[in-house]
């Protein structure tokens, strides 16, 4: 079985970016071929500052690694570091239907924000599908909201190979429901367009006054909360607290007499002792850069053993060689 899963450089990595891809693909590398990589050509559509893309890199290079990512069970590489997705990303644009593309609901919602609409925009589910395709992908680890991207490199793959016979496996989702979408500090969706983040690495001052300022309703300590699993802290704290603590304040908010201060400073201890040993971990990391580089160009050399092979079946059978 191999694993394929890849992660935006846009800004600092959260518990949204943790919970929904990280952790799933981390596991995985225990349960397959692992290939994982940094998708800074994807980021080009958001993010337009050279030197911010290339620390951003750097951060999310070092980020995985101190959060259990092993280059000796996954292979980890920077997507621009393999020009063979681009050019596989031209071969399957010539068979995308454009109304295939126009029902993404990435592009719609992206605009809706204020990001400029531009061809990269609009064509990003065709290069995901080159990620995915590229590397004879079985599973994909996505959050639920990239869910449909997959189902349209399926679909792509079905029309290549109707077109010019098998060439690509095809690749199925694979979602964890429990956090398949995690809740930012204002209940939506965590993600950095919206500013709602908890970042994994932050620092611990600004980090602990951001999840103080969560937002509560106004009934007070005593009064029972029969919607206690509705709760933002509750549910963030399930994440990051054991099973046993989480349930025990669910049960204690419940119940009443547990105050939304407390819940507040339970969230933010159990945040900062989940990730003690990654932040040791990536200390150690940014104090050996060399290590993180040779990691990610060892990495691009056996993703692109596999990633010619595949690209020069494609070729062949569209006729290109």
């Amino acid at each position: 079985m191999r694993i394929l899963s890849g992660i935006q450089p846009s800004g600092a990595l959260h518990l949204g970016n943790y919970f929904g891809m990280m952790l799933p693909a981390i596991e995985l590398q225990e349960r397959g071929e692992a290939f994982y990589f940094i998708a800074d050509y994807h980021s080009m559509t958001s993010l337009f500052d050279p030197e911010q893309r290339r620390r951003n890199t750097l951060d999310v290079a070092i980020d995985f690694l101190a959060c259990g990512l092993d280059p000796a069970k996954s292979v980890f590489w920077k997507q621009s570091d393999l020009p063979e997705v681009t050019e596989l990303s031209w071969l399957l644009s010539t068979l995308t239907p454009m109304g295939l593309l126009e029902r993404c609901h990435s592009f719609k919602d992206k605009t809706a924000r204020g990001i400029s609409a531009s061809h990269g925009l609009f064509a990003y589910p065709v290069l995901m599908a080159a990620d995915i395709l590229l590397f004879d992908s079985n599973i994909v680890p996505v959050g639920r909201d990239q869910k449909q991207h997959v189902e349209v490199t399926r679909d792509i793959a079905i029309k290549f190979n109707e077109t010019y016979g098998a060439t690509f496996v095809m690749p199925e989702p694979q979602i964890r429901e429990s956090v398949a979408v995690v809740p930012g500090i204002d209940g939506q969706k965590m993600s950095k367009s919206y500013g709602n983040t908890i970042e994994i690495f932050g620092e611990e001052k600004a980090t602990r006054k951001r999840i103080m300022g969560i937002q509560m309703d106004s009934r007070t300590p005593q009064e029972p909360k029969p919607d206690a699993d509705k709760n933002l802290a509750i549910q963030l704290l399930k994440l990051v607290a054991p099973e046993d603590v989480g349930v025990d304040f669910e049960r204690r908010l419940r119940e009443g007499g547990l105050g939304y201060g407390d819940l507040k400073k339970g969230l933010f201890e159990h945040y900062w002792n989940h990730f003690a040993a990654a932040r040791a971990k990536r200390a150690e990391l940014a104090g050996n850069l060399d290590y993180v580089h040779q990691v990610l160009r060892d990495g691009a050399e056996r993703a692109r053993s596999v990633a010619t092979v595949v690209l020069q079946k494609a070729r062949r059978a569209s006729g290109l060689c």
